[in-house]
């Protein structure tokens, strides 16, 4: 699938590259490598009068109640704010934005947030399960899809895909379903989980990387409905990854404790005390029901997995010893030794 494909870094010194598709009478076609900030400025006019121009089928959505089992199968429709359509609100008047930051610039990135969802937030760091569109700006000429629930790792590690950077900051604004049933044919019918679409400059998005269908440098709409997650612990040293983090800063790869040149994340002693960093935390586990509250966690205890099985999740957490008391926990302090 194409949302599988990572952004291809930028390299400044490079004019041109091959690209995968072939011109049928003069061989390999080649795709210049332009000035990300020109591209940049070039895909906010598209975006904007796109945002502009058209509006979203708000309509069919029950806004007074969001989250009833009639919005579950809501899908998102665009179409050209024209004739009929004429009065109808444009999405600049409906979307949200922020701001990206890659390759020294600070691209606005929209999103429309339809419905948050009311289940669990999702980390740069998780696999989401999700159901998507992918589209071209300004045609909506639709390249990717899927209709039935996929998963993807949301973060490239080694030789670990990840989607692209733009369609990962639109999902981390949205949580996922909070509950669901199995239907007469087998199928799971999610509740209450996020709907939305992100649209997205080509900088953090496929840049010079031609789709078929769609030219180099073209901006995109992914639409999506946001189901599950899944935590991961790249290491397994028993911390998720999301928690390893320690700056805040949305960067797992700059978070180094013991100075080893490997990142907290895929190092299993993260402190290089010569203890196991799963050998200085302690663990919970908690049963419940579907459609029941979460447990209350310690102030020190976090979620690192949830398994659901015939109506019954399980829940299990880390608890962030800190057994001398001075405020860093045990797996980041060396002079604390595990019993």
């Amino acid at each position: 699938m194409n949302l599988r494909k990572i952004l291809v870094l930028l390299l400044a010194v490079s004019s041109v590259i091959t690209a995968c598709k072939k011109d049928d009478d003069d061989g390999p076609m080649t795709v210049e490598l332009r000035d990300a900030a020109e591209v940049y400025a070039e895909d906010m006019i598209d975006i904007q009068d796109y945002l502009e121009t058209h509006f979203y089928n708000y309509e069919e959505f029950q806004l007074n109640s969001a989250y009833s089992l009639a919005n579950d199968n809501f899908k998102i429709v665009f179409d050209t704010i024209a004739g009929t359509n004429a009065n109808k609100t444009p999405l600049i008047d409906m979307v949200d934005s922020k701001i990206v930051t890659q390759g020294g610039i600070d691209y606005t990135f929209y999103y429309l947030n339809v419905r948050e969802g009311l289940g669990n937030e999702i980390h740069r760091s998780d696999e989401a399960t999700l159901i998507y569109e992918g589209s071209s700006i300004p045609d909506n000429y639709v390249f990717d899809s899927s209709v039935n629930e996929s998963q993807f790792n949301l973060m490239a590690v080694g030789a670990t895909s990840g989607v692209i950077r733009g369609f990962m900051e639109g999902v981390i604004e949205f949580k996922t379903s909070d509950s669901y049933d199995i239907n007469g044919d087998g199928t799971v019918a999610y509740h209450n989980h996020g709907i939305g679409a992100a649209f997205i400059p080509s900088g953090i998005g496929y840049f010079n990387q031609p789709l078929a269908g769609v030219p180099s440098y073209t901006p995109l709409i992914f639409k999506f409905s946001l189901y599950k997650r899944t935590i991961l612990d790249h290491d397994l040293d028993g911390i998720p990854s999301y928690l390893e983090d320690l700056n805040n800063n949305d960067d797992l790869f700059d978070d180094d404790t013991d100075g080893d040149q490997t990142p907290n994340f895929l190092d299993n002693d993260d402190d290089g005390d010569g203890y196991l960093t799963k050998d200085e935390l302690d663990y919970g586990e908690y049963v419940i029901q579907v459609g029941d509250s979460d447990p209350t966690f310690a102030a020190n205890e976090f979620e690192s997995s949830r398994v659901e099985n015939n109506g019954q999740i399980t829940i299990k957490t880390v608890i962030l010893r800190d057994t001398n008391g001075n405020g860093t926990p045990d797996y980041l302090d060396e002079t604390s030794i595990p019993d």
